[in-house]
Parts: C-alpha cells; structure tokens; sequence
C-alpha cells in the first residue's frame, strides 16, 4: 500500500490509454477519496457498538452534571464579577472532553493493528495516508456531536452564550481544532506503543496531568504559586481559555491565536511522524 497511486491501481487519465501517467490532481482526489471511505468505515463501525456508543454520550454529560455540582460551590467563590460556575465550566469542558476522547483514537488504532485490519488496508490499492486522515477525520466526527450534546446538557442546567452565534460557533471550531490535534498526537502514540491495553494506559497517564493542571476547571489564581505559571502555558488552558471567551466574554484573540500556532505547529510535525511511523510498521 502505497500513498503514491500507480495506473495499475487506479484508474487511467483516459479511457482508451491504460498506460497514461497518473496526475497530481488525480492522485490528490483518489487520497480524498481513500480517506472518506476509512472515515465511514469507522463511524459505521463506531455506531454499530451500542454500548461504546451509550457510554461515549453518557461520560461527557455526568462530567457536565457532576463537576458543576461538585465544584461549583468552591470555584465558583474564585470567578469574578457575576460569571456563574457553569459559564466558567462548560467551554473547559469542551476541551477536557476532546483530550479524554482522543485515547480512544489510540485504543481504535491500535486494536486496527491487533486484529490484522490494517493488514487487509495494506493489500488494497489505496493510500496509506488514508487509514490516519480517516481515524481521525471519523473522531472529529464525534468530537463536535458530543460538543452539541454538552451544549445541550448545559442549557438545561443554566449555561448560555452571550457573545452571539458567530463567536459560539467560533467556540466550537477551537475545540475541534484542539480536538484534531489530540486525535493525531493518539494515533502517533498507538504507532509507537504496541497493544490496545498499553495505548490507553499511557494515554491517560499523559493526559490526566495535562488536563488537571489548567484552567479547565478552576481559575489559574486559584492554584499553588509553583503550579500556576506551568499551567498558564499549557496549551490546553490557552484552548479551554479561548473557548470561554468565546462563548461568554472575555479576552478572545490572545489566546484563540495561541491556541492556533500551537495547534498548527504540532499538526504541521506529529502529522508526517505517525505517516513515516505507519508505513514502517505496515
């Protein structure tokens, strides 16, 4: 399997010349076409297990319910002005939710690897950059219908957009922007650590400290003087913090341009790392 497609693989430029070289433009629209087909093939293969399904809507909703009740007497003393626990909460959420998800790119790929599925990927003419840009184009998927879910959740329980649509769907854009990156970071990682079992693991042990030490859930004021300013650089809080200012006010630009560069840099270097890793291993 080759990223490269062959005129013994595809198509010909025309029909009555077998031989003639595949274009660039060709070639770039059978990779879309590659990566469409391993992206419907796991959202079919994602709605066909009723109880990830259930348990994959049920897990960000108890997060929405039982964070906000948990914390929301404590942290809610520390926000200021009349910004309520839930307003601050949610769009921190958002982002949490995205890093959560995203070992579950891991667990997927590597149980791809396990069960010899990707050795089937290997013997079709098709493009090996497809089964990555698939993964994760079908988590993306999910990623934003479980946002719209959140969002739901949280109107019920007191939460509201206040900067208008355009900055909401602004909010939502960032946290599937953060949410693609975490999805090939995962996939990088499931290449690197053999075993379903070991991909979750180690994904959880990176992401717990990641997501805890930022402003995800409480202000940085509120946190250790030696931890504060490690989290104020994190890139999950310059995320969760632009997604807040998004959705109910606040400094917007500096950190959704942060957030940006990040993303864009890591997405620029981790993309080409797990496609070299991919084809080695396969």
């Amino acid at each position: 399997m080759s990223t490269s497609t062959s005129s013994a693989t595809r198509p010909s430029a025309r029909p009555d010349d077998p031989v003639a070289p595949v274009t660039r433009l060709q070639r770039s629209y059978w990779q879309a076409r590659d990566t469409w087909t391993v992206t419907k093939r796991n959202l079919r293969h994602f709605v066909r297990q009723p109880r990830l399904l259930v348990f994959s809507t049920i897990q960000p909703v108890m997060f929405v319910v039982l964070f906000s009740s948990v914390f929301g007497g404590v942290a809610g003393d520390a926000l200021p002005g009349d910004l309520s626990y839930i307003d601050f909460l949610l769009p921190g959420l958002f982002i949490q939710s995205a890093a959560f998800r995203s070992t579950q790119t891991a667990v997927g790929l590597a149980e791809d690897l396990e069960r010899g599925v990707v050795d089937r990927f290997r013997s079709m003419p098709m493009s090996r950059s497809a089964v990555l840009a698939g993964r994760t184009l079908a988590d993306l998927t999910r990623s934003i219908a479980i946002v719209l879910l959140m969002i739901v959740v949280g109107y019920v329980i007191g939460f509201r957009f206040t900067e208008g649509v355009l900055s909401a769907i602004g909010a939502i854009l960032i946290v599937a922007l953060f949410g693609y990156l975490m999805s090939w970071l995962f996939c990088w990682l499931a290449l690197l650590v053999p075993g379903a079992e070991a991909a979750q693991t180690a994904g959880f042990v990176i992401i717990f400290p990641l997501v805890f030490a930022s402003s995800i859930f409480v202000p940085l004021e509120t946190m250790p003087s030696w931890l504060a300013p490690i989290a104020a650089q994190s890139p999950l809080t310059h995320a969760a913090d632009a997604a807040r200012a998004l959705s109910v006010g606040g400094e917007a630009l500096g950190p959704a341009l942060l957030t940006i560069a990040w993303c864009g840099g890591l997405l620029a270097f981790v993309v080409p790392m797990a496609v070299r890793r991919y084809r080695r291993i396969t």
